[in-house]
């Protein structure tokens, strides 16, 4: 089962969110002297990164990408746009940007599936109200590739995407799932579930947490 935790509301979230990871990263860190983190896009992460700001060592964090879109260097679309203002100024970390800008995109998937560790220590995911995680959307062929830890996309809401595939996401020692808003209540419920008729429900419930707000766990029990 995937373990769930609701509070009141995307504020809590950030904050319950950054408790965790800056836990992790302490783990992280004793054991092999740096965190590795994985950061989604959406509307959910940047709070979170935020309300770290003085509760990590930066200079021993390695901030790699769940997904991103091929924009521009820049973009407000680019989800790097929105980590690199959510990071504390002045940071140190370690920012491995996907290579979106690249002429020979695949071939650019494939360098930056190299550059990550085996195990990512903790994943950021969210969930869309359509059921995808990472830029893993409905009838996307990228959903059956096994065999890459990095590949990109068809067009989605108007972009293509460079998304980490299923297999480096379920590799990871921890998977954060950050859900808010009321748009997520049917996603939520399905994932929860299992439903495997979304693609966020193919992600390892092991070692996994779902921070929830009051309006994207609706009246679950």
């Amino acid at each position: 089962m995937l373990e769930i935790e609701v509070v009141r509301d995307a504020d809590a979230v950030a904050e319950r969110g950054a408790q965790i990871v800056a836990a992790a990263a302490s783990v992280a860190i004793a054991s092999r002297d740096r965190f590795t983190i994985a950061v989604s896009g959406g509307r959910t992460p940047w709070a979170m990164f935020e309300a770290l700001a003085g509760r990590m060592p930066w200079e021993q964090v390695t901030i790699f990408q769940v997904d991103e879109r091929i924009a521009p260097e820049h973009d407000p679309d680019r989800n790097l746009t929105q980590l690199q203002r959510s990071l504390p100024p002045g940071g140190a970390a370690d920012v491995r940007a996907m290579p979106v800008w690249a002429e020979d995109l695949d071939a650019a998937a494939a360098i930056y599936a190299d550059a990550l560790p085996p195990e990512l220590d903790l994943v950021h995911l969210g969930l869309g109200p359509d059921g995808h995680t990472a830029s893993l959307v409905p009838g996307d062929p990228v959903l059956a590739v096994r065999d890459r830890d990095v590949a990109v996309t068809g067009v989605y809401q108007g972009r293509k995407r460079m998304t980490l595939t299923y297999p480096p996401l379920n590799r990871a020692r921890q998977i954060l799932w950050l859900v808010t808003g009321a748009d997520k209540v049917g996603a939520l419920r399905k994932l929860l579930d299992g439903d495997q008729s979304i693609p966020a429900a193919w992600i390892s419930t092991a070692n996994a947490l779902v921070l929830a707000d009051a309006a994207a766990a609706g009246s679950m029990p």
